[in-house]
């Protein structure tokens, strides 16, 4: 189960992300998160920390493949991992 935080409306999805080298790749990340449906902003994508937090409501599964088509291996991050 991925990490998830609701604040009233708000749902932040905090993810996995592994293969990121360089900010080229937060950027190539960070696009792709974007153009998921249902992601209403990309916070944090932190090349050191492998992880990417989104708000909004989208898919799980469809932010990890977003992130896998993009050449970077991807998975939910476990609920108390910060």
């Amino acid at each position: 189960m991925a990490s998830v935080e609701t604040n009233e409306d708000l749902i932040v999805i905090r993810l996995n992300v592994s293969g990121m080298t360089c900010s080229h790749c937060e950027a190539a990340v960070r696009r792709a998160l974007e153009a998921v449906p249902g992601v209403s902003a990309v916070g944090t994508v932190d090349r050191g920390k492998e992880v990417a937090e989104v708000e909004g409501n989208p898919d799980i599964e469809a932010l990890i493949a977003a992130i896998t088509t993009e050449g970077y291996q991807a998975s939910a991050r476990q609920a108390g991992n910060s």
